[in-house]
């Protein structure tokens, strides 16, 4: 997923989709510590994911205090 593709997103779906990205990494933790996950490379993946999602949350709030004050 594309930093471009989330900036054009909701606060509230972006939230939605932070949620599903930590549920899919506890899965994926879970996966490794029982020797049964596949692509591991998921796991960097999904973190990265989770990463951006917040940077874009995080550049959303103060975009709005700013335009607030």
């Amino acid at each position: 997923m594309k930093a471009e593709e989330l900036r054009g997103k909701t606060p509230d779906e972006l939230r939605d989709q932070l949620g599903a990205l930590k549920k899919e990494a506890f899965n994926l933790r879970f996966q490794a510590a029982t020797n049964q996950l596949e692509n591991t490379a998921r796991m960097r993946v999904v973190r990265r994911d989770v990463a951006r999602v917040k940077t874009i949350l995080n550049e959303k709030a103060a975009g709005a205090a700013q335009s607030e004050a």
